[in-house]
């Protein structure tokens, strides 16, 4: 559900990112609208996940910049959740899962300052959001990889953003946590939330996705999905070097992939 083009919840000119001198983004422009699921797709090593990090200033940029609801990201920090690559986290960590997603609580309370009741009934609620109330009282490194996800995202909803990025959410699940987190994501978006995310199955893109950024180092497309999701455009980001790609050219062709707007 795109709310608003004219209004974009991020903008990006000129970004390039460098490591060690060699580009890893380079002259990205980019604007989003608000209210979208969006999905970043490219092959592996094309920057997805750099362009996210850079977005977050958790990566310097080499150059260009980044306005989040048209301004700095310092200044609306608080209207803003990330979701890191699960691999990236230290799931030993001796934590519960309310602690984790009490974490998301932080933003809001200032410093030094413990968790209020108030607080702790939003971390239960986003854990009914995802099914996860039940393990509440668990240590985080005890639940499976679909469990930990979803705590994840339980976390980042106790933040109550407006822009979100997650960073490959489907990665490593079972079915029915990736249909929870699908289906999350839809209310989110019907809630005026935008959510960004970094994504790698393109046959599940043109269901999922209301808007599409394909990328490979430079910005190949960025629009509606169906505007985008073409032939031609893959062939471009993937540089032929996909099997997939004849499959998924046939059934653009014969319009086989589920429509969300059908659903």
């Amino acid at each position: 559900m795109i709310q608003n083009v004219n209004n974009p919840v991020l903008e990006l000119h000129d970004l390039t990112v460098t490591y060690n001198k060699k580009p890893v983004l380079w002259d990205i422009d980019l604007t989003l609208p608000s209210g979208a699921i969006i999905g970043v797709i490219g092959p592996n090593g094309a920057g997805k996940s750099t362009m996210i990090k850079s977005i977050m200033g958790l990566v310097p940029l080499s150059s260009g910049y980044v306005k989040i609801f048209d301004q700095d990201l310092p200044t609306v920090r608080h209207k803003v959740s990330y979701v890191p690559q699960k691999e990236s986290v230290d799931w030993d960590f001796p934590a519960s899962v309310m602690d984790v997603v009490l974490m998301g609580r932080y933003g809001k309370l200032g410093l030094f300052k413990r968790p209020r009741k108030a607080d702790k009934e939003v971390a239960r609620e986003c854990l009914r959001r995802v099914d996860m109330e039940a393990f509440a009282n668990r240590q985080i490194s005890q639940l499976s990889g679909g469990q930990q996800q979803r705590v994840f995202l339980a976390r980042a909803l106790a933040q109550e953003a407006d822009l979100y990025f997650m960073d490959e959410p489907f990665a490593g699940v079972d079915a029915a946590t990736e249909k929870a987190i699908i289906n999350l994501m839809k209310t989110m978006s019907e809630q005026g939330k935008t959510v960004v995310v970094v994504h790698h199955d393109l046959q599940s893109a043109m269901e999922y996705f209301d808007w599409v950024v394909l990328l490979n180092l430079r910005l190949v497309a960025s629009g509606p999905v169906n505007d985008v999701m073409t032939s031609t455009l893959l062939q471009e980001t993937y540089g032929g070097k996909l099997t997939l790609l004849a499959e998924v050219g046939e059934l653009l062709t014969k319009k086989e992939f589920p429509s969300r707007e059908n659903q």
